[in-house]
């Protein structure tokens, strides 16, 4: 009966029988896959920024000391953000690299644009996930004294991309497979088996042969690196939908605490998301015309904040602010950079819902307590700076308030007043003549 039970478990998970001199055969391949040298793998994703860059390079030297047998990027890149020279220094350290270095554009999907293409013109292997593209390098870059390139295809590159098969067919790759790719990591493993390169023959690959005569294969074990939390975290910020939000973000924030007269939370995560801001900002290519028209749309923004009124400098701080989202970034060498509708449209909506109604309630709010010492106002005698139908503006001894009529009495530009009442920031007001009999009984006279 346990032979039966232990049959049908196996039968549901879709174990099947298995012979006896097969699980002989997989310890034994597991611990011969064990003495083979580890294989490091490094992941490259997104833009190559100063993080990025630092961390190839550690990549590289870690793997250098830690017997490792070869290092892997696994690569999906649009380009390059950091300068030439930088780029150039990246390229020396994993051409120089004392083991052998291959790159890995996958997975299936995944580029090797810009710059970061080059990557696979400086390592002794390379190869590409099904689906994956290669190009747009621009104007290649020099080192040594020698432009890196791709052979016949490097004039093709410099502005077009190729896909997996046409790669290998015009010699982008350094890894002849007949196969579609390289689908998987643990194919590129297979491949670089007795590759010579640097002095050195890997063996990624054990082979063990079972009673029966089947041959089993397993790779060695690989040692996956990434970034680590700090820089990741400053490696995320210099994307460009989060940067542009961050510091949008970051800087509504601010106006928000400041208006609050005090400093709190709001304060502090503001800090932190404009410095995380800025830093994208400063890694990507910017416009400073587009940088200029962010900032100056959250300074339209905040004169209208201190009034509680969405008036002119609001509507120029959405125009500034929409300009500035469509022109705020430029070129990583030949792909454009530019913003998804979804962080555009988000950006945007979020900033004028924030400074057409969430900060002038704010400060409505804020400021609507008896302690602001405002009640000296009432019974002073003003005239109405625009029509107040119930709201507008009005003109009380020169400075200019924003007022609700007493009980909707309607009062015309240009109309003698006075304040009846104080709500926050807003006057509420009633004419001189004609207004609501029960206010004008209930106020008291006003003794000089």
């Amino acid at each position: 009966m346990l032979a039966a039970a232990a049959l049908s478990l196996a039968l549901f998970f879709g174990i099947g029988a298995v012979p006896a001199a097969s699980g002989t055969v997989s310890a034994q391949e597991n611990d011969d896959a064990a003495a083979l040298a580890k294989v490091d793998v490094f992941e490259v994703s997104g833009l190559i920024d100063s993080v990025v860059a630092s961390g190839i390079e550690r990549a590289v030297e870690r793997s250098s000391v830690n017997g490792a047998q070869a290092l892997v990027l696994q690569l999906n890149s649009r380009g390059a953000v950091v300068d030439e020279s930088r780029m150039r220094e990246v390229l020396a350290a994993v051409r120089d690299a004392d083991i052998p270095v291959g790159v890995w554009v996958g997975p299936s999907g995944a580029r090797a644009h810009g710059w970061s293409a080059f990557l696979l013109s400086v390592t002794d292997v390379s190869a590409m996930a099904p689906n994956s593209t290669v190009g747009r390098t621009g104007l290649p870059i020099v080192l040594d004294g020698k432009p890196l390139g791709f052979g016949d295809a490097t004039a093709l590159l410099r502005s077009n991309t190729l896909g997996t098969d046409e790669a290998r067919r015009r010699g982008v790759l350094r890894l002849d497979i007949p196969d579609e790719g390289v689908p998987v990591l643990r194919n590129m493993l297979f491949a670089l088996d007795g590759l010579s390169a640097r002095g050195k023959v890997l063996d990624t690959v054990v082979e063990v042969v079972g009673d029966d005569g089947t041959v089993v294969r397993e790779a060695a074990t690989t040692r996956f690196f990434k970034l680590g939390t700090l820089d990741q975290l400053m490696h995320t910020s210099a994307s460009a939908a989060l940067a542009y939000l961050l510091f949008s973000f970051g800087l509504a924030l601010l106006v928000f605490e400041f208006f609050t007269a005090g400093v709190g939370i709001a304060g502090f995560v503001g800090a932190l998301c404009t410095l995380l801001g800025g830093f994208g900002l400063a890694e990507l290519p910017v416009r400073p015309l587009g940088l200029v028209l962010l900032i100056l749309a959250v300074v339209a923004f905040a004169v209208d904040v201190q009034v509680g009124i969405p008036r002119f400098w609001t509507a120029a701080g959405v125009i500034m602010h929409v300009a500035a989202s469509l022109t705020l970034y430029g070129a990583v060498q030949e792909e454009s950079l530019r913003l998804s509708w979804l962080a555009l449209v988000a950006g945007v909506a979020s900033m004028t819902l924030a400074f057409v109604v969430g900060m002038p309630s704010m400060v409505r709010t804020r400021f609507a307590t008896p302690t602001i010492g405002r009640e000296w106002l009432i019974g002073l005698e003003g005239v109405a700076a625009t029509d107040v139908a119930p709201d507008g503006e009005v003109t009380v001894r020169g400075a200019r308030w924003r007022a609700r009529t007493n009980r909707a009495t309607p009062i015309t530009v240009g109309t003698p007043l006075r304040v009846a009442a104080i709500d926050g920031v807003t006057l509420q007001v009633e004419p001189l003549e004609g207004a609501a009999r029960d206010y004008r009984e209930m106020r008291k006279p006003r003794t000089e």
